[in-house]
């Protein structure tokens, strides 16, 4: 098996190009709208995103508290790590896109979140005798798959219904931050189009374009769809 072949490769390079679909394909106004219903439309921040270690050591979140941000921060961490293919979802901005938006288009989530973050937790300390953030990657990656599983469920650690469903939440608004256009305030200096190798928004794709595409040597175009 080559290097390019290895379970870590595909592991990464093919999860992150799914993921990356909704996202990046066809980046257009409205296109994110919250994946929960209610949810407005996400409009552009002029105040630059700062990055979210520092939000949460300074204490300037906006619509979670510094506990709520620290476990967070942590998740996204590990549901996007950066690793020796690339940076991640914190070094994206995912951590300020979503602690903005749930005062705006993902206010509707805001309790989930909220509930959903001390549930984990709770259920990090019960299960593995440790607060979530203070974990290793490897339990903190064996949390999240009971969460995401729904295994965490019955736990008692106070998930508004299933774990799963917050954890699907969660890793959606993950990936509208980290590989949406950077318009709405992540995907910062297009980590998440670097990632995937997404080419950027084109209004025309020639057939010379789409063979260089094919043969991954189309320049990659880092900008906005609004520029």
């Amino acid at each position: 098996m080559t290097d390019d072949q290895s379970p870590r490769r595909i592991s990464r390079r093919d999860l992150l190009r799914s993921a990356g679909l909704a996202g990046a394909a066809a980046i257009l106004p409205g296109s994110l709208h919250g994946l929960a219903e209610g949810e407005g439309e996400v409009l552009p921040d002029e105040t630059p995103t700062p990055a979210a270690s520092g939000a949460v050591r300074s204490g300037l979140t906006m619509n979670l508290t510094v506990e709520e941000a620290e476990i967070l921060n942590a998740m996204i961490g590990r549901l996007i790590p950066d690793d020796e293919y690339g940076p991640g979802a914190q070094e994206a901005g995912a951590f300020g896109y979503i602690d903005r938006e749930l005062g705006g288009a993902l206010a509707a989530s805001r309790e989930i979140y909220r509930a959903g973050l001390l549930a984990l937790d709770r259920y990090a300390q019960y299960s593995r005798g440790a607060r979530f953030i203070d974990l290793d990657h490897t339990d903190q990656d064996s949390v999240l798959f009971d969460v995401q599983t729904g295994g965490a469920t019955g736990s008692g650690a106070g998930f508004l219904g299933s774990s799963a469903a917050f954890f699907n939440l969660v890793r959606a608004h993950t990936w509208q931050a980290t590989f949406g256009d950077p318009y709405y305030g992540g995907n910062r200096d297009f980590i998440g189009w670097d990632l995937i190798d997404y080419p950027g928004p084109r209004m025309a794709v020639s057939v010379e374009d789409q063979k260089l595409l094919e043969s991954g040597a189309l320049q990659s175009l880092r900008r906005s769809v609004y520029e």
